[in-house]
């Protein structure tokens, strides 16, 4: 018997009337990840395009691929790095260290999130959404690989009730999940997202890797200039990501891949992406002429998370502007803001999720400006 015919023939259980009708929204999630539903909608249906919510986290979490493999390369080449055994180790020793360190957080943060998604869906007698599927890579992505499993449990349980359910699930939030996780992390236990102790992972995991001293320390980039310390990662290693650093956001090459195919297959706004490149640019190049900042301006654009958030972050649909204009305002406030919060408050080196999670809350507010903007110029024409 075939998956499909399986599916068909125990369904009826599910449905209303079935003796396990309290978990239909779990049977019909997993139904719709597996198959495309045959059932059409009779009254109110206006289409788009083809494309529907699946295929475009399905898209997301593809992109994020790269930034996914080379941060748990990146992982292992920091241990072994620290350690003085990089060059006696072979790159499936690198990997497989790294892979291992990584790989249990999201699983985690899946089974975290996505368990609370199936149970909420249950409680309302709901669908199951598909959101999660893209926050769940990417908050293993923005978090230094030392981070604690129970404090990510209780970080992700708190961003995907208070700031996704209680606004109504998915397309209905106002803050990026997966930020909002961050901040919680980095507000509630600052010792496990910041300092120059978290970024490199210290134990070996099944014989692979080296165990580092409890004391050893390596500071990021961003963490050497907000001792007023001249960064000493060459240009080459920053762009490739050779650097400390939270687990996705080191690699521009990496990034770069995925803001590829998000932009070619429609699903980012260039529109933001490249307003927020272009407001951190100019901020950073008026601090350089200030004096206010010791790297030259293009280095805050490779820095830190300021690239993965351009690319993955800032572009999020449901929590940036809509409006064509207010796409440009959106992208060039969070790039200006980042580099603002880094360069005048040195406790904090990065404020590219403080920038974001503050424009979250002002992109409805941008749109509307412009609406009504758009109306008053009609307006206007009408009545000459």
């Amino acid at each position: 018997m075939s998956l499909k015919k399986y599916i068909d023939r125990i369904r009826p259980n599910f449905e209303e009337g079935g003796k396990l009708h309290a978990f239909k929204s779990v049977f019909e999630g997993f139904e719709t990840f597996l198959y495309v539903p045959n059932e059409t909608s009779k009254t109110g249906v206006s289409i788009h395009d083809s494309i529907d919510s699946k295929r475009i986290m399905s898209i997301v979490v593809i992109s994020l691929l790269p930034a996914l493999l080379f941060g748990m390369y990146n992982v292992g080449y920091q241990n072994y790095l620290a350690a003085g055994t990089l060059t006696t180790a072979s790159f499936t020793e690198i990997f497989t260290f790294g892979m291992l360190a990584v790989l249990p957080k999201v699983i985690i943060s899946y089974i975290v999130g996505l368990g609370i998604e199936f149970a909420w869906a249950q409680w309302k007698g709901e669908e199951i959404q598909e959101g999660y599927l893209v926050t769940g890579i990417l908050i293993p992505l923005i978090i230094p690989v030392t981070t604690p499993i129970w404090i990510l449990v209780i970080a992700i349980a708190f961003s995907v009730i208070f700031a996704k359910e209680i606004f109504g699930g998915t397309g209905m939030n106002i803050f990026n999940v997966a930020l909002v996780t961050r901040a919680f992390l980095f507000f509630s236990y600052p010792q496990t997202m910041s300092g120059d102790s978290v970024w490199i992972a210290k134990n070996s995991i099944f014989g692979l890797g080296n165990t580092l001293p409890d004391g050893f320390t390596a500071a990021t980039p961003l963490g050497q200039l907000g001792q007023n310390i001249i960064p000493t990662a060459s240009l080459n290693d920053m762009f490739v990501g050779f650097i400390p650093g939270s687990i996705g956001e080191t690699s521009i090459i990496a990034i770069a891949i995925g803001a590829i195919i998000l932009l070619w297959t429609g699903i980012a706004s260039w529109k933001i992406m490249c307003s927020v490149f272009v407001g951190g640019g100019i901020v950073a190049a008026l601090f350089n002429i200030g004096g206010a900042t010791d790297i030259p301006w293009y280095e805050h654009l490779i820095l830190g998370g300021f690239a993965f958030g351009a690319v993955f972050m800032a572009t999020d649909p449901v929590t940036s502007a809509r409006t064509e204009i207010g796409k440009y305002i959106y992208g060039f406030i969070i790039g200006a803001m980042a580099v603002i919060i880094r360069v005048l408050n040195p406790g904090y080196p990065e404020g590219m999720m403080l920038a974001i999670l503050l424009m979250n809350m002002f992109a409805p507010t941008i749109d509307y400006c412009v609406v009504q903007r758009n109306i008053a110029k009609r307006t206007k024409r009408t009545s000459k």
